[in-house]
């Protein structure tokens, strides 16, 4: 689904229906084997999310360039998806149909969810990930720390008293509904905090720069288990 158009997806989106989501596709290229070695795996996935509210399509690459598309209907959260692709080598593409004649609390919110399920299904059952990541990001006089854990247990842990109601036209409080909604869906452990600032949107990009980070850690194929499941209990 990545390098097709903003309208082809939504097309595509349309025809799977509420809910759907297409696989994780598994392929083994021989141009990465590395003459013997371990062979890479190409992690994919694309859902797509339909509700009364949003009709959302998502498609990620976890081992990309940070290219893609962003075509979310809200401006600074374009902005901000920037930022993780960038920042975590992702290549992603979002193609947002919402109700922001109403506000942009859906739109948000459930691209954070669509976003978080595509992340689960591209990287599968987690084996051979690092699995914990974390980051620090500054932005001039801002600070963020961003700790992930692909623990298969969700939940978000977010510090960031915001000073003011909007960044322009953005909705401060829609910063912790999309990572909310990453978490619970990506069946992630995320703890996020804002350590100094005094411009919110150099502290908010300062915690989607940091999350972009800590996720590329997290994803990153251990080399030294690239086979094995990053937990005791055999299972995340």
């Amino acid at each position: 689904m990545l390098g097709t158009t903003g309208r082809d997806r939504v097309a595509a989106a349309r025809a799977r229906g509420p809910g759907g989501t297409s696989p994780a596709r598994r392929v083994y290229p021989a141009a990465l084997s590395g003459g013997g070695g371990r062979v890479v795996t190409e992690r994919r996935a694309s859902v797509t999310r339909n509700t009364l509210e949003t009709r959302i399509t998502v498609a990620v690459h976890l081992d990309g360039t940070g290219a893609g598309t962003r075509a979310s209907g809200v401006p600074f959260l374009d902005h901000m998806l920037d930022q993780i692709a960038r920042h975590g080598l992702f290549d992603i593409d979002v193609d947002c149909d919402g109700d922001t004649h109403i506000d942009d609390h859906h739109s948000v919110e459930d691209i954070g969810i669509a976003l978080g399920q595509a992340f689960a299904e591209a990287l599968g059952e987690r084996r051979g990930i690092q699995r914990y990541g974390h980051a620090y990001v500054p932005l001039d006089e801002a600070l963020s720390r961003v700790v992930i854990d692909f623990s298969g247990r969700p939940g978000l842990h977010f510090r960031a008293d915001f000073r003011r109601p909007r960044v322009g036209t953005f909705d401060t409080d829609l910063t912790r509904e999309f990572f909310q909604g990453f978490a619970s869906h990506a069946r992630a452990t995320l703890h996020m905090d804002t350590l100094h600032g005094d411009n919110d949107h150099h502290r908010i990009e300062t915690l989607f720069k940091a999350f972009g980070r800590a996720l590329r850690v997290a994803c990153a194929v251990d080399e030294r288990a690239a086979d094995a499941m990053p937990s005791t209990k055999g299972t995340l």
